[in-house]
């Protein structure tokens, strides 16, 4: 395999070709454009540079790089925190109310009925207090 020659590479970028846009009815051309491999080359990085560069702008002088983990203020990160703690509590404290309300409502219905098992002994409790 024969192994191409630097010369011969830059005479194919700098080879002219013509784009032309003809409209499909009439066969007119519309617009005609001369380029060459390394112009075509050069827009499309030239493109590529300015689109990453307008994202970038757009994320780092809009409120969009808050939505970017990382980003955020750390004082913010911090009431976050404290408002997830905040919230966790009240969900347990509701969590406890409503257990509570439950089990008066089950006593009031008669429905928990526990029975004290344990025997008293009278005499060994009046001995001692004498």
């Amino acid at each position: 395999m024969a192994i191409p020659d630097a010369n011969s590479t830059l005479r194919r970028l700098r080879n002219r070709y013509r784009l032309v846009v003809m409209n499909e009815d009439t066969y007119e051309e519309v617009v005609a454009f001369k380029l060459s491999r390394i112009s075509v080359y050069i827009a499309l990085s030239t493109l590529f540079v300015v689109l990453v560069g307008l994202t970038v702008a757009l994320i780092a002088f809009t409120p969009l790089k808050l939505y970017i983990p990382g980003f955020g203020d750390a004082r913010q990160a911090k009431e976050y925190q404290d408002l997830k703690v905040k919230a966790d509590s009240i969900e347990r404290t509701l969590i406890y109310k409503q257990q509570y309300i439950d089990n008066i409502q089950k006593i009031l219905k008669g429905e928990v009925i526990k029975k004290d098992t344990t025997t008293l002994k009278l005499k060994d409790i009046e001995k001692s207090n004498d």
